[in-house]
């Protein structure tokens, strides 16, 4: 006989943090189905979601996350557990949420401590390796990447004074993008609909073909070396960061001394820097009320949770790519979900004491087990 599994959801805790992983109206498909879910007061306010629309979905709220943690077997986060959180880890429990544990060794050694079963919300994988919950989010990051860079090329902000798109008889600012992926390509959409002059400098030339494709030439394509990267942004007004490695820290791809040689007053902004980042300078973490510091005349922005600028677009687009995954875990409680699910399996980073993702085992030096031989049966 399976374990009941009840859901909890928590409040947030990471620095401006305002996001949360589950929507009321996926809390109702989830209660309506039976199962039960119990959310922290006021976890989805600063999304626009209240305690009374939660109660009308069908959840419980409890009145503390002390109270979420103690009751339920499932755990839904949007970001990884803080320090004062670490104390109420369950053997056996599952924290489903992203982790970004190639950066987080204590959090990892505590995870493995506890026996907690912990999903990392970037490593699971669909098929052809896409990345279903990533997805989402770096589509948001993308896109705002341009938003608040845009933003800051603005003088009053400390920026160079361009207009991103130019207007007639005056050339647009430039926009270079190292990553072809999800993000780079949603911050091109976004760079090429403000009328700006864009590059994307990617290692995969099929990528490249299929970028240059989608946006019917408007874009300019570059195999991605350190000639490459040297070049462009010198030419850049705005630079983005994007290349993620999944389960590994980011390569550092642009050093000091390109940076030193970029215009006064442009703008860096890395979306790898929960990874570790992209950009040699990003000697710190920012935030959505400090979103900037200035070194060598740029603009530098390494916000980790950049998403939490929209919580509401941010919210509904990560719980819908979640509940499937919820769901699968709710019918045939998590042991069996990931048996069952292959999905799901690619996502489990530490499962009772074991480091079960190869390349979180690389970076801390560490033992790897296969997934499959903790739950039963070897994966052919």
């Amino acid at each position: 006989m399976k374990m009941k599994t009840v859901f909890g959801v928590l409040k947030e805790l990471k620095t401006d943090e305002t996001r949360v992983a589950l929507t009321p109206d996926c809390i109702a498909m989830l209660t309506q189905e039976g199962y039960e879910v119990i959310i922290e007061h006021n976890a989805g306010i600063l999304s626009g979601f209240s305690d009374e629309q939660y109660i009308q979905s069908g959840a419980v709220i409890a009145k503390d996350n002390v109270e979420v943690w103690e009751k339920a077997t499932v755990i839904v986060k949007v970001k990884e557990p803080q320090k004062s959180e670490y104390q109420y880890f369950q053997e056996d429990q599952v924290i489903f949420s992203f982790m970004h544990l190639a950066v987080e060794e204590e959090l990892t050694k505590e995870l493995l401590n506890k026996k907690v079963c912990a999903i990392a919300a970037e490593s699971v994988e669909g098929k052809n390796g896409e990345l279903p919950l990533l997805r989402p989010m770096s589509e948001v990051a993308g896109r705002l990447s341009i938003q608040l860079g845009a933003n800051y090329l603005e003088t009053v902000n400390g920026g160079s004074g361009v207009l991103l798109g130019g207007v007639p008889g005056v050339q647009p600012g430039k926009v270079v993008i190292i990553g072809g992926g999800v993000v780079g390509a949603n911050a091109a959409k976004v760079a090429l609909g403000m009328g700006a002059d864009v590059s994307v400098l990617d290692i995969n030339s099929k990528r490249l073909a299929d970028l240059d494709l989608t946006f019917n030439g408007a874009l300019k394509t570059h195999y991605c070396n350190p000639y490459t990267i040297k070049e462009e942004c010198k030419k850049a007004d705005i630079l983005v960061g994007a290349v993620l490695l999944p389960g590994r820290k980011a390569p550092k791809l642009v050093s000091a001394d390109i940076v030193k040689e970029m215009k006064k007053g442009s703008f860096i902004i890395d979306v790898a820097i929960d990874q570790g980042g992209n950009i040699e300078t990003m000697d710190r973490i920012t935030t959505l009320k400090n979103p900037v510091f200035e070194k060598y005349g740029i603009l530098h922005s390494a916000v980790p949770n950049l998403p939490s600028l929209t919580p509401r677009t941010s919210s509904f687009a990560y719980s819908y790519a979640i509940l499937p995954y919820i769901q699968k875990i709710g019918e045939l409680g998590a042991f069996m979900a990931l048996k069952e699910s292959e999905s799901l399996r690619t996502g489990v980073n530490t499962f009772r004491g074991e480091v079960t993702n190869e390349n979180l085992a690389q970076t801390f030096d560490l033992e790897h087990t296969e997934i499959s031989l903790l739950i039963g049966f070897k994966v052919a």
